[in-house]
């Protein structure tokens, strides 16, 4: 008899393994906080280790119609807008790596993957307060003071998990990464200094970078352009102040709470980017100023399971998006694990999980912090700007690793 499987959070990493799992003929229920699936106006860069997935599960044609395929992966020099490096796109990355790289509205692809879930299964609005593990199960207990029991409980809550807790206790949560960020929807008809604006562009410079993707797709009817805007800085975020990657994990998971948005005054974010080329500014004077938001960091949990009870995504490894991995490496998460719990017992699917999934996360991980930080290098360090370049020029060839990847296997559990 197949297990019975309760999610936690509906968000990418949830739905896919609710489509996943439904496939294998697994009983799987998801339950989320929101009443509707609306993130207006955020968006998702998918990758071919990703994307590949999301077609092997039969949701891969509808959301390409809904995406952009970037046509390079461009890095400039932020000041002067020279190209320091540039790797192919669209047809030609997906001839190489077997699989599309998608720029892609969010609320496009939560709702998408909404809709190959069952939806008798999928519960809005139902938040999750508290996990006790059972032994051969666990029980999860919602805000109306109900309970659900099943074979597994999987926290795919994020960043700021309720499950995590139970798996891990209090204080080992995402730290302030020391960065923080602006984000907005530009039209492609109101930046025109844009150099190549069907690419995926990274802006460099002192202590801060500009990334930008095309995003929306023909079906859509839209020419959206997202931009990312990262700072260094404020060295303190709420009561958490910045001890650098991974450092005094209790400090930073403690006020984890304190790390939510900022308003910020009007005009911050353009001063910032104060002599930058003008195809930067322009993008960033076209939109209304967003809020700033903290990028966070998780230092490597210790445990991803505990008894019944098992994490996946940003609730066990959430990392910075210089590399725009998040989404998917909670795809793989919940490919491998759908893998493993229709192939064993759920004890010892929930033992091998992590010994898959733990290297590649933290490697990723690792990778994306380096990046932010080759991004704003300062002008005096020429020696350092050297490197970045070499770096840059080398980024598809010695990433590819990232992108190749294939997390769907017919290895037997061990």
């Amino acid at each position: 008899m197949s297990p019975r499987i309760a999610v936690v959070g509906a968000g990418i990493g949830g739905l896919t393994l609710g489509i996943a799992l439904q496939r294998a003929g697994v009983t799987v229920d998801l339950y989320e906080r929101a009443d509707e699936l609306r993130e207006v106006g955020a968006a998702v860069a998918l990758s071919a280790n990703g994307t590949r997935e999301l077609y092997r599960l039969g949701v891969g044609d509808a959301l390409d119609r809904v995406s952009t395929q970037p046509t390079e992966l461009v890095y400039r020099d932020g000041r002067t807008g020279e190209r320091i490096a540039a790797h192919p796109g669209g047809a030609d990355y997906r001839a190489r790596f077997g699989a599309p790289y998608w720029g892609i509205h969010r609320v496009d692809l939560q709702q998408t993957l909404a809709g190959a879930v069952d939806r008798a299964h999928l519960h809005l609005g139902r938040t999750v307060t508290g996990v006790v593990d059972d032994g051969d199960g666990a029980t999860i207990t919602l805000h109306d003071g109900t309970t659900v029991t099943a074979d597994v409980v999987v926290g795919a809550d994020g960043v700021h998990s309720v499950v995590r807790d139970h798996v891990c206790g209090p204080g080992n949560g995402p730290v302030y990464s020391g960065t923080s960020a602006f984000r907005g929807l530009v039209e492609r008809s109101d930046l025109p200094s844009l150099p190549d604006p069907l690419a995926i562009q990274f802006w460099a410079g002192p202590d801060a970078h500009l990334l930008h993707y095309p995003m929306g797709g023909a079906a859509r009817g839209d020419d959206t352009i997202n931009f990312f805007a990262v700072l260094r800085g404020p060295e303190q975020w709420g009561d958490t102040q910045h001890r650098g990657e991974h450092a005094d994990r209790g400090a930073g998971a403690r006020d984890a709470g304190h790390l939510g948005n900022l308003e910020v005054p009007a005009g911050e974010l353009l001063a910032a980017f104060a002599g930058w080329h003008p195809a930067v500014r322009e993008m960033l004077a076209a939109v209304d100023q967003s809020p700033r938001w903290p990028l966070l960091s998780q230092p490597p949990l210790i445990r991803w399971t505990r008894g019944r009870v098992v994490l996946i995504g940003d609730a066990c490894h959430a990392m910075l998006p210089h590399h725009g991995q998040g989404a998917n490496q909670s795809i793989e998460d919940a490919v491998v694990l759908a893998h493993l719990l229709t192939s064993a017992d759920p004890d010892t699917a929930l033992d091998a999980y992590p010994r898959r999934r733990r290297a590649r996360t933290r490697a990723v991980a690792r990778s994306a912090w380096e990046t932010g930080t080759l991004l704003h290098l300062p002008d005096d360090d020429v020696d350092g700007l050297k490197v970045r370049d070499a770096r840059f020029e080398s980024y598809l060839d010695a990433n590819a690793w990232v992108h190749e990847y294939t997390a769907t296997t017919t290895e037997e559990v061990a």
